[in-house]
């Protein structure tokens, strides 16, 4: 599943960034599939030239087959401005609110069911994906490197890591852009598996 983070978070629609698509190699084939595609993925932007059209269009495989006799253009819109992974020593942008990917648990296209796009939290590939630059989120383990308790204890500070996630850092580093507020374990219950069985950790951003 592609959500690295949980429910609990506080933050204002005002914090966060609507104008940037995640880069075409984040996008995940299914929202069953993992990768920097992910909500709860730290992001940097890579693509940021405002004087280029907000929508660009193209030709892409996404659509299935585009080359029919008297087919006068049939073009999948992306936008143009992009963001990707942050990586070791990077200052994100901020954090994913919603997956992108191209289709859902079954294998069909979320393009042509808008409706379960929304209801499993994903964005489609080339649309802009929110990303939250302020506030108090929780991430699962896949989103952060480290140990709780040790460099991810409880009022340490958080920095980028690799693809998209964190680690723990010193309070003083220049790299650290959050506080860890609190950290804790999800566990299955009564023979039901958690989605998000493992550690967890309340994170604020600075």
């Amino acid at each position: 599943m592609g959500l690295k983070i949980l429910p609990f978070r506080q933050y204002d629609e005002h914090d966060v960034v609507n104008l940037y698509r995640v880069a075409d190699g984040m996008v995940l084939d299914s929202t069953t599939g993992a990768g920097s595609g992910d909500a709860g993925t730290f992001v940097k932007v890579s693509a940021g030239d405002f004087s280029a059209d907000p929508v660009s269009y193209g030709t892409d495989s996404y659509l299935g087959k585009t080359d029919y006799p008297f087919v006068g253009r049939n073009q999948y819109p992306k936008v143009s401005l992009q963001v990707e992974p942050a990586g070791d020593g990077d200052i994100p942008l901020g954090i994913t609110l919603l997956q992108t990917a191209k289709n859902d648990e079954n294998g069909e296209k979320l393009l042509y069911n808008p409706q379960k796009a929304a209801e499993l939290q994903a964005a489609l590939p080339g649309e802009a994906v929110p990303v939250a630059t302020k506030g108090i989120f929780t991430i699962a383990s896949a989103a952060f490197q480290g140990d709780l308790g040790g460099d991810l204890a409880i009022g340490s500070g958080i920095k980028a890591s690799t693809g998209g996630t964190v680690t723990g850092c010193a309070p003083t580093d220049s790299a650290c852009f959050g506080t860890i507020l609190g950290t804790g374990s999800r566990a299955t219950q009564n023979g039901v598996t958690d989605q998000f069985d493992g550690e967890y950790l309340v994170f604020k951003f600075n």
